[in-house]
């Protein structure tokens, strides 16, 4: 038989090869999993359906191409049969299927699949044409009761698909949404193009549904994987080996002469040796980026959970060195007192290292939870400069305070997370790395008093401005990352761990703002900024 390969059939036979791999990728990766054999068998339906629109549009034949439009009609009256089961099993493999989907609902599609084979019922005969497509001649009566139950099928698979979206959440429900929209895009163009044009005996992109499956199966194949990236690159790894080995099969078939059919066929199998071995190279490096990814969590867990045991000992420590020197359990010598007092220091700073870590953790796993409501940042920024006062004065700073009068500083964020960390944090850095000279806390913008809600600022700065070691350009690189700190910094603070900037910026980004810092370099001191939008009522 004369393979013609046109654009068009060359298009159609490539995406059928396709859907079939992607049928088969997903049932490779868990043959015992019923929802990977349902899935097989909608590509496997797909694919059938894709090949014979290749061989009808090859058929130089009237009856060959009337047997092969019948296997079209066969071909699409068992892809909506198989989608609706595999709506049924997705995604508990373990469902049972109950009567009626087991035993009436083939009825249907059997009484299909005979009209459309047994001559003269669906089908009557095809009219071949040189320049255009080739005309199928069907009964009016038996097209009506085929479209009818194509579109009554995948009806039926949509309103199943959207009630199990509507049950969901997270991810699954993503993964619904995924199957929902691309079979709807899918159908649309068949049961326009295949279905209702040669209701008008329109026929010239009666090719186009066996092309636009595609994207059903691939947005199917995407969510039965539930979104793992490793994967996804192993299935565009194959898919793009095996279009090399289709290509150059179709080539070693269509060759004109026998030298040219020999160096395809020879080009063909040292493809197909090398994409095996990319394969399997691909393969490797993501088995072994899973096991680094699961190694990762259990170890982020084990150090969460040695942080949070920790804490609670030091905190337990802690205070019971506050209580002796409180005199709560007695009278203290001034020696006992000193050492007690350089301890329970170093113990305050292991919990708040080991809080920065855990704090740390939960930002980066997206486990940190704000609770948002109304306040006054200058309320809050005199707070945190009320407080630390004494240790700047303890070091011979001058810790100062510039806040305008008559300006409204609300905003809208966790306030207990963003004074304790963000505020306190970049004032008490600031404090740590200036060795003399004074420390500037300031607001900037807000709304000031009778001021045109138009006119007002949309948003409030907090600037923390220090005489201090200042930064490099290298350090400042790595400012506000995990456990980003400056190559000297611990000659400055010995209890830098790098996270509490990072921590700071988690918090800022939580609740809607941005953080940054200025300085004009080694020992020109550094500029803190922060900025919240402003609430303007």
């Amino acid at each position: 038989m004369f393979l013609k390969l046109d654009v068009i059939n060359i298009l159609v036979i490539l995406v059928a090869l396709v859907d079939m791999i992607y049928g088969l990728v997903v049932y490779s990766r868990n043959r015992n999993d019923k929802t990977n054999f349902s899935f097989l068998v909608l590509t496997l339906a797909v694919s059938f359906w894709g090949i014979s629109m290749f061989f009808y549009r090859s058929a130089l034949d009237p009856n060959l191409a009337t047997y092969f439009s019948r296997m079209l009609y066969v071909a699409a009256a068992t892809i909506p049969f198989s989608f609706l089961y595999f709506v049924f099993i997705f995604p508990k493999s373990s469902v049972v299927l109950k009567f009626w989907q087991k035993y009436i609902l083939p009825i249907p599609f059997l009484a299909v699949v005979f009209i459309s084979i047994y001559p003269d019922y669906l089908i009557s005969s095809v009219t071949l044409y040189t320049y255009k497509e080739y005309f199928i001649d069907f009964n009016l009566g038996f097209h009506t009761i085929y479209a009818l139950y194509i579109i009554g099928y995948f009806t039926s698979g949509y309103v199943l698909l959207f009630r199990k979206l509507l049950k969901t959440q997270g991810v699954l429900r993503l993964q619904f949404a995924y199957i929902l929209a691309g079979t709807i895009i899918s159908t649309s163009i068949g049961l326009v193009t295949n279905l209702m044009m040669p209701y008008f005996g329109i026929f010239f992109l009666n090719w186009m549904g066996q092309v636009g499956v595609v994207v059903m199966i691939s947005l199917i194949s995407y969510s039965i994987l539930k979104y793992k990236l490793f994967n996804v690159r192993i299935i565009a790894t194959e898919l793009f080996v095996f279009a090399l080995w289709v290509l150059f099969l179709i080539k070693s078939i269509s060759a004109d002469n026998l030298n040219d059919q020999i160096t395809n066929i020879v080009v063909l199998i040292i493809t197909v040796f090398f994409g095996i071995l990319l394969i399997r190279s691909v393969t490797r490096e993501v088995e072994q980026r899973e096991q680094i990814q699961s190694q990762a969590k259990q170890l982020d867990s084990l150090v969460h959970l040695i942080s949070h045991e920790v804490k609670g000992a030091l905190g337990k420590n802690r205070d019971a060195f506050a209580a002796i020197l409180e005199g709560d359990l007695g009278d203290v010598t001034e020696p006992m007192k000193k050492v007690v007092g350089e301890v329970n220091d170093s113990t305050k700073h292991t919990v708040e290292m080991v809080m920065d870590i855990l704090n740390s953790s939960s930002a980066k796993n997206g486990t940190l939870a704000m609770y948002k409501k109304p306040f006054d940042m200058k309320a809050a920024t005199e707070e945190v400069v009320a407080g630390l006062t004494p240790d700047a004065q303890a070091k011979g700073l001058m810790l100062k305070l510039e806040i305008p009068d008559g300006v409204n500083y609300i905003v809208d964020g966790d306030r207990e997370k963003i004074v304790q960390h963000v505020i306190r944090n970049l004032v008490d850095n600031s404090i740590r790395y200036t060795l003399s000279g004074s420390v500037t806390v300031g607001l900037t913008g807000g709304v000031k008093s009778g001021e045109n809600i138009k006119g007002a600022k949309s948003v409030v700065v907090l600037s923390i401005k220090d005489t201090g070691v200042g930064i490099t350009p290298e350090d400042m690189s790595h400012l506000f990352t995990e456990g980003g700190r400056g190559k000297d910094s611990v000659k400055v603070n010995v209890h830098s761990t790098g996270y509490g900037l990072f921590f700071a910026k988690s918090i800022v980004d939580a609740n809607g703002g941005r953080v940054w810092a200025e300085s004009q370099g080694e020992g020109k001191g550094s500029q803190f900024y922060v900025e919240f939008p402003a609430l303007i009522s």
